[in-house]
C-alpha cells in the first residue's frame, strides 16, 4: 500500500491536551506535518471525528488545532488530518515546522524527517 501524504512529515515531540466528555487528556505529537500529525494517546476516538485539541509550543505559547480522525489505534494513538486553519493556525505551525527543520536543538524536540 502506497503512501497517501502528500507532505513530508517531521518527528517531534509536543505536548497536547485534548477535551473529552470525560475531561482533559494529554497526549504527545510524534509526527507533524502542514497536513496533519499522529497524536499518542490512549483516549478512544472514531475515524471521522473532529477532534480539537491544544498543542504546548516550544517558546510556551499555545496552538489551537483541529482535525479529521484519520485513522485509530486503540491504546496508542491516532492520526488526524487538519481542517479549516486559519491563517494565523497556518503561519505557527509552518514556523514551527520550519524551526524545528532548521535546528535539532530546539528545546524539547527532535526534528527527523520521516518519508515512508
Amino acid at each position: 500500500m502506497s503512501d497517501r501524504r502528500s507532505r513530508p512529515r517531521l518527528g517531534i515531540n509536543l505536548g497536547v491536551e485534548w477535551e473529552r466528555a470525560e475531561g482533559k487528556l494529554s497526549a504527545r505529537i510524534s509526527n507533524l506535518s502542514e497536513g496533519g500529525c499522529y497524536l499518542d494517546s490512549v483516549g478512544d476516538v472514531k475515524r471521522g471525528e473532529i477532534v480539537g485539541f491544544r498543542v504546548l509550543l516550544p517558546d510556551d505559547d499555545w496552538l489551537y488545532l483541529e482535525g479529521e480522525v484519520r485513522h485509530y489505534t486503540a491504546g496508542e494513538g491516532f492520526g488526524v488530518q487538519f481542517v479549516d486553519l486559519n491563517e494565523e493556525q497556518e503561519a505557527k505551525l509552518k514556523d514551527l515546522i520550519r524551526r524545528t527543520s532548521e535546528s535539532e536543538a530546539e528545546a524539547g524536540i527532535s526534528a527527523d524527517l520521516v518519508e515512508e
